[in-house]
């Protein structure tokens, strides 16, 4: 069997006429981490661009057996309906409309989609749902879910929901160590959307999953491809790359 094609959103440089590279040119780019978790099981990741002159969103999804979406930026609150509370929080509404168009012409293809971090968020919103646009300052009980500092090194505990996707793939619901980059995270669920995991400290929404008998999507708001697989005190990367595979394959099939 041909290795499976995941193709990979992309992050965004916006133009910029003070960098010292690709002067005033927008660049698409994919974290190596990414890419290496995703080859270390096999899989080709192909990185997307947006879809422009002949070719539609949807030439560009026919050519992939799945979809990961990346970490990286905020989305723009307009996304959802808010305004930014404060600047820095503005987001990449661009990059939001490039990831709904992909995501959405997977889910009518019944093409799996998985997102990290910034994915699970746009997924979140994609089916209709918000989000805390900072969690420490918005959330009433929020912990830090980010520090520059330390970055992936920032860890916190997760509960798997009982009877879920993941709970199955993990041998049962369970709590895990996980790798937290994040400052928002989910406020309101979007429409047909599971828990699969909550942070067990804030009950911060941690996995989501769309409901039986729709096309698979699933998101976590943790880095797994930043977490040492090696590591036995983390929730393993490879089982939930693993599953994901196996969900592509079958519908490949």
């Amino acid at each position: 069997m041909t290795p499976l094609r995941l193709g990979v959103s992309a992050c965004f440089f916006h133009a910029d006429p003070l960098r010292a590279v690709f002067k005033g040119k927008t660049l698409l780019y994919a974290e190596e981490s990414m890419l290496l978790w995703l080859m270390a099981e096999g899989a080709v990741p192909v990185l997307l661009p947006r879809a422009s002159g002949a070719v539609s969103v949807d030439d560009l999804v026919d050519g992939i057996d799945g979809l990961v979406l990346q970490g990286g930026a905020d989305m723009s609150p307009l996304s959802y309906e808010e305004e930014p509370a404060r600047p820095e929080w503005a987001g990449d509404a661009a990059r939001d409309a490039y990831e709904l168009e992909l995501a959405r012409a997977c889910v009518r293809r019944n093409k799996p989609v998985l997102g990290v971090c910034r994915g699970l968020q746009l997924l979140n919103v994609c089916f209709g749902g918000s989000l805390y646009q900072d969690i420490e300052t918005m959330h009433p009980h929020g912990l830090v879910h980010r520090n520059w500092e330390v970055y992936d090194q920032l860890f916190h505990d997760i509960t798997l929901a009982p009877n879920g996707f993941l709970a199955a793939a993990y041998g049962g619901p369970r709590t895990a160590r996980v790798t937290s980059v994040h400052h928002q995270g989910i406020k309101r669920l979007g429409r047909d959307l599971i828990v699969e995991a909550l942070s067990t400290r804030d009950q911060i929404v941690e996995a989501i999953r769309l409901r039986d008998g729709q096309a698979f999507v699933l998101g976590v708001q943790w880095h797994p491809e930043f977490q040492d697989p090696a590591d036995p005190t983390l929730l393993s990367s490879r089982v939930l790359l693993e599953s994901f595979l196996n969900e592509v394959r079958r519908r490949r099939s």
